[in-house]
């Protein structure tokens, strides 16, 4: 006797009135399996690549902000940013309006000034742990971004000389890009709704072309060793901090150097263009700038310059081109995307949202002030009389840029020394040395290799340099600090050569010109890795209490002896 369950089975089979009809089989959906392939013109792995490029040198600014701040502008700061804003503050007539908030775009205006240096730890520890956050998960939005590019941007605006280089306006141009290429609540590594904007990712393309081209005409128009081919003979000898690659890199044959040259002109003037010709040349143009990043990584610490300079290159590539980073595991990055193209061919389109329509009308304003802020750019690109690293807008979202349009072809160093003698002029007085962190000094320590760490008072040392103490005032008021053993000021410093005794009574600045010592040759063998020869003195013999009246007069507070 048949089972139930098998007259149940016939009945619907032979489609009986009121038997349940059998299940049509689902129409099988080829699943992309190994051999498919990406298609040009989407940016989703793009866009991740850009974000988490952007938030790992959030990660190295802020991390230096946190341990440099208070020293450079804090209370006891070289340069303290209360006395700053105090200033701004008295030339807009003593009040916080438009006009101070505007010529001076900080978050600090509206915080106690009361503990400045815990103003300044918080804002550097917040933007450690956003732009943390952003790096190892890869989930951003647009609040996220623009609370890192606003805290950045708070301290740059109060940082004075010491926020003086391109990069970091470099930096809040990328990020204030990096702002319109995510979602305004979402956060996930592929937002499926808001797919990458193509105007975004021109917006870093332009921001390349421009840091590039821009650095390329500064050259040509400037040091005529640009254009002799020369330029690289004293570069890495002589640039900001030489690591030990540049060492060897200086001795190489006249002919390797005009080659370099030629190259370095061929990256930054032609290179560029080929971003409008096709997906091709772009990724081809994305290729070598990389490259020559990369490059100049090897040879010097140029601090997070080309670290940052390789994130714009990324738009240069699309999905297709990037996918070879990614794993083809089920379920990963490369096979979302697969999935969300597929959906695309298969003509499936997201409902219509109102969001989508917002997004559209931001993503078009956003193209619209870009354009309207490089005006200035261009104009300044085609002039004759070219400036690099120039913001011509308060809130720095289109800049200028430059890289050594000069070449200095002899380094010389400002070497600080203190005594213990009572009198300084005493040919018997002895005169011991301090080291900084990274920048040349004691002949046998080897260059070092930072990079993209940035340490700053040993780059503006590099810049007094080849001027004088009295164009860095900073440099007396460190000398002050020094012959007080403040704690903070030398924390800055790699060596105190009065540490565990008492302060020295008197600080000189002496004046060297230094050299490469050549490989194999006398010098080299006596472990030294440069030679140099003095020139004369930076500044005179200074005692804390001759400083007194220099402190009063700028406000500066005075260091108590420890």
């Amino acid at each position: 006797m048949a089972a139930p369950g098998d007259a149940l089975r016939k009945r619907r089979s032979a489609g009986e009135p009121g038997s349940a009809p059998a299940p049509a089989p689902a129409p099988a959906r080829a699943a992309p399996g190994p051999a498919a392939r990406l298609q040009p013109g989407s940016f989703w792995l793009a866009r991740l690549a850009l974000l988490r490029g952007a938030a790992l040198l959030y990660l190295v600014a802020f991390l230096v902000a946190l341990h440099q701040n208070k020293q450079l502008i804090g209370e006891k700061g070289l340069l303290p940013c209360k006395l700053y804003l105090r200033d701004v503050k008295r030339y807009f007539k003593g009040k916080i309006n438009l006009d101070t908030v505007s010529y001076a775009p900080t978050i600090l205006w509206f915080l106690d000034w009361s503990d400045m240096d815990s103003n300044l730890d918080c804002l550097a520890g917040l933007g450690i742990g956003i732009s943390a956050f952003v790096l190892v998960t890869g989930c951003a939005n647009m609040i996220l971004m623009a609370l890192l590019w606003l805290l950045y941007l708070s301290l740059v605006n109060v940082g004075q000389i010491w926020y003086s280089f391109g990069w970091e306006s470099q930096l809040l141009e990328t990020g204030f890009l990096g702002i319109f290429l995510c979602p305004l609540w979402t956060l996930s590594r592929l937002p499926e709704h808001t797919p990458p904007s193509k105007i975004v990712i021109w917006g870093f393309r332009w921001l390349i072309f421009r840091i590039m081209l821009g650095a390329g005409l500064i050259k040509i128009r400037g040091d005529r060793c640009w254009r002799d081919l020369t330029c690289m003979y004293y570069h890495y000898e002589t640039q900001p901090v030489p690591n030990p690659v540049a060492y060897f890199m200086h001795w190489s044959p006249w002919w390797f150097h005009q080659f370099e040259t030629l190259c370095n002109h061929l990256v930054e003037l032609i290179a560029p263009f080929l971003i409008f010709m096709g997906r091709r040349m772009c990724i081809l143009n994305g290729i070598l700038q990389i490259l020559f990043q990369v490059l100049l990584i090897i040879s010097g610490n140029l601090s997070f310059l080309n670290w940052l300079t390789i994130v714009p290159s990324i738009a240069c590539f699309d999905d297709a081109s990037l996918a070879f980073l990614f794993s083809s595991k089920e379920g990963g990055l490369k096979d979302r995307v697969l999935k969300m193209q597929a959906k695309r061919a298969a003509g499936e389109r997201h409902p219509l949202r109102y969001g989508c329509c917002i997004r559209k009308v931001v993503n078009a304003s956003f193209g619209v002030l870009i354009a309207y802020l490089s005006i200035p750019v261009i104009l300044n690109l085609l002039n004759s009389r070219q400036v690099m690293n120039t913001s011509f807008n308060p809130l720095r979202i289109v800049n200028t840029y430059g890289a050594f349009g000069s070449i200095t072809k002899e380094r010389t160093e400002v070497i600080i020394q203190g005594t213990s003698s009572l009198n300084p002029n005493d040919p018997a007085a002895v005169w011991e040395e301090y080291e900084f962190k990274c920048k040349p000094g004691d002949l046998k320590r080897r260059p070092c290799l930072i990079t993209p760490y940035h340490y700053r008072l040993d780059w503006l040392m590099w810049f007094a340099a080849f001027q004088t103490y009295e164009q860095n005032e900073w440099i007396i008021h460190l000398a002050g600090k020094l012959l007080a053993n403040e704690e903070e000021a030398l924390s800055l410093m790699a060596f105190n050569p009065f540490e565990g005794k008492a302060p020295p009574r008197w600080v000189r600045g002496e004046h060297f010109k230094y050299k490469f010592s050549q490989p194999g040759g006398k010098h080299a063998g006596e472990g030294k890795w440069w030679i140099r020869k003095r020139i004369g003195p930076y500044f005179p013999p200074v005692n804390l209490q001759g400083l007194k009246r220099f402190y009063e007069d700028r406000n500066w507070p005075y260091p108590a002896q420890n």
